[in-house]
């Protein structure tokens, strides 16, 4: 396979103030001493490599994009996350124009957070707004308001951040048309560069999920037309609907997750992150303890196949261009595939010409479903 020309790195941070309800990501609360040894860990491991070495058969290509995420990198404070970030530059080649991403919640959000993360080159901020309705949050177990995301927006345009990405939530406890509204309303009002919007997911594992029976959900329909309703919204207002569950205004969309939906190579250190380099798929267990005490990674499976491959690609507004999978696979496109979704897929939910295969917007909401149609049957 192939070395690919650059790469991501992705950096995990297991750690919040409060662990929300619908969350199945590893994340917990932490003493600081914990914080402290798990820092000293990640910083051993960006320097030497030593626990992924089985894996690299080469050295690594250039980095275009960095995301530091979690649980809540914020939470871990300015000078860590500034200490990773130095790391990181001071052992891999960053190309020039590098995309370099924080997630920070609002609670967390400080003037000094963001001075020293923007000091060590970080140049974008993924913030996690959820709802800009207060009862939404708390339903969603979000600790701040909106007025202190509002907040957080300014201090980051204050700081110099450029790229700034709010996450909202579709389709959660106590959710309306009318209340959705407001959320999109604040989102526009803060002229951030970028939205990422996604339908709640009840995971098992979560508090959510012991309670489903009991949370006032928005039916499929209701989920649907809350769906609808956002991305009509956003596209008026100049954001380019360019994955599933994101939207950007033009030339903001994020580098590095368009590089998980090209299948792009990335590097992944952390308890629970993951990887897929030089073909290989592996991951740290989600063992916080275990990343501490120095466990190496794990062999997941070889990676980048042709039906992963598909499969995220039409996880974007650009689709499977036919073009591009000939040249990484050397053959074209199956025809069974093309078949497939001229036989079984009605025409509102593709575009399908001579040159490439994409979901519409009608067809995203009906992803799964299409996927499967044209891979597996």
């Amino acid at each position: 396979m192939k070395t690919a020309d650059t790469i991501g790195i992705y950096i995990h941070i297991p750690f919040c103030r409060s662990k929300c309800p619908y969350c199945d990501f590893h994340s917990a609360l932490a003493p600081k001493a914990i914080q402290q040894q798990y820092l000293t860990a990640l910083l051993d491991e960006i320097r030497t490599q030593r626990r992924a070495a089985s894996f690299l058969a080469a050295p690594l290509p250039p980095v275009a994009s960095v995301y530091i995420g979690g649980g809540t990198p914020s939470y871990f404070g300015g000078e860590r996350i500034a200490q990773i970030l130095y790391a990181i530059q001071e052992n891999y080649t960053l190309t020039d124009d590098a995309e370099v991403t924080v997630e920070v919640n609002p609670d967390s959000a400080s003037e000094d957070f963001f001075r020293a993360i923007y000091a060590a080159g970080a140049n974008r901020i993924s913030l996690g707004l959820q709802s800009a309705v207060d009862s939404e949050r708390r339903a969603l177990g979000r600790l701040s308001g909106a007025a202190a995301a509002a907040r957080a927006v300014a201090i980051a345009r204050e700081t110099g951040f450029r790229n700034l990405s709010l996450d909202l939530m579709c389709g959660i406890p106590q959710q309306t048309a009318e209340s959705l509204q407001k959320s999109i309303d604040f989102c526009l009002s803060q002229q951030v560069e970028h939205i990422s919007a996604y339908l709640l997911q009840i995971e098992e594992n979560t508090p959510f999920y012991r309670r489903r029976e009991k949370l006032s959900l928005p039916d499929e329909d209701a989920q649907c037309a809350l769906y609808r309703q956002l991305c009509g919204q956003l596209r008026q207002n100049g954001y380019r609907h360019y994955e599933i569950s994101n939207f950007a205004k033009l030339g903001f969309e994020s580098r590095h997750n368009l590089n998980y939906w090209r299948c792009g190579e990335y590097l992944g250190i952390g308890a629970a992150a993951h990887s897929f380099l030089f073909g290989k798929r592996f991951y740290y267990l989600p063992d916080t303890a275990g990343f501490i005490a120095g466990n190496a990674p794990v062999f997941d499976d070889a990676g980048g196949g042709e039906e992963e491959y598909i499969m995220l690609a039409l996880r974007t507004e650009a689709g499977l261009n036919f073009a591009d999978f000939e040249k990484r696979f050397r053959h074209p496109v199956p025809p069974a595939l093309l078949r497939s979704a001229k036989q079984k897929i009605p025409p509102g939910d593709i575009l399908l010409d001579e040159t490439h295969l994409a979901l519409t917007e009608a067809g995203f909401l009906l992803s799964n479903q299409i996927i499967a149609a044209l891979l597996f049957s």
